[in-house]
């Protein structure tokens, strides 16, 4: 039986369709009883469990061999893991596949890049099975920027700095087969798209896609963080995706394509112009 934590999550919510389409046995953990019943009604077997009320984990675990973990990240994300790592062991589960960044890096000043590090060290050090999945930044993270987007206008503080964004479907295609096969432990997966994007083209390919004039606005810093916090992240998100871009100015997300995810799950990542047509009405003008 397989663990999935983060289920009402993007990517956990996605390795949980594709387990269920699949038929392969899974358990999903929620933090509340209302989300339980929502996948009962689902026909999905559904558990509360908190990385941050640990009495809950034994519970949630109990009969399971593979647990998925995935948090978001937050000033908790290093206590909450490292807890679930823990009581993964306690409750006899044999291997856990986590989500961690390309980035990662103890000596990171992204917050969540540090975490990462540190909790990688924890699991590997553990004495239980392991697979690591880092996959570079997310093409989802365009949705927060949806309405200047619509409005034509994309703004940023990158610079001419490259990534290649990956789509966490992907993410989530990876992870649903690794937690489903043999040949992983102690692997180490590094996930991107197909091909590293500055932001004056991913403002290109934005209008190609959607149909109006998309327009790369780099940002003064502070003007950013506004905006950050306007889209509704928290102050300590803001700061650190500040400081996250300016990494990216610098250079240290221009990862070359690894084709990973082809070779693991056979089939191609989506492109960004795959995304960008996905959600097509995200990006569309008001009232087109």
């Amino acid at each position: 039986m397989i663990l999935i934590s983060g289920a009402t999550g993007g990517i956990g919510g996605e390795v949980c369709r594709l387990l269920k389409a699949a038929g392969t046995p899974f358990r999903a953990m929620a933090r509340k009883q209302e989300q339980v019943d929502a996948f009962a009604r689902q026909g999905i077997d559904g558990v509360l469990g908190d990385f941050d009320r640990s009495e809950t984990l034994a519970g949630a675990m109990q009969g399971c061999d593979t647990m998925f973990l995935i948090t978001p990240p937050t000033p908790n994300q290093f206590a909450q893991e490292t807890a679930a790592i823990d009581a993964a062991k306690r409750a006899g589960i044999g291997r856990i596949v986590k989500i961690s960044a390309s980035d990662g890096n103890v000596r990171s000043p992204v917050p969540w890049a540090r975490t990462h590090a540190l909790i990688d060290h924890h699991l590997r050090a553990a004495g239980i099975g392991w697979t690591i999945l880092k996959p570079t930044a997310f093409m989802q993270n365009f949705l927060w920027f949806k309405d200047p987007i619509a409005r034509g206008f994309l703004p940023q503080v990158t610079g001419t700095g490259s990534v290649s964004w990956v789509d966490t479907r992907d993410v989530a295609r990876v992870a649903a087969t690794v937690l489903t096969q043999d040949g992983h432990d102690s692997a180490t997966y590094f996930l991107t798209g197909p091909e590293t994007l500055d932001m004056k083209e991913t403002a290109k390919r934005l209008s190609a896609a959607v149909g109006h004039k998309v327009r790369y606005l780099d940002l003064p810093t502070p003007l950013f963080r506004a905006l950050l916090r306007l889209t509704g992240n928290s102050r300590w998100m803001a700061k650190g995706l500040v400081v996250q871009f300016a990494d990216v100015v610098a250079g240290h997300h221009d990862i070359d394509p690894t084709f990973e995810i082809e070779r693991l799950t056979g089939q191609a990542p989506h492109s960004f112009a795959d995304f960008v047509r996905d959600h097509r009405e995200s990006f569309a003008r008001p009232g087109s």
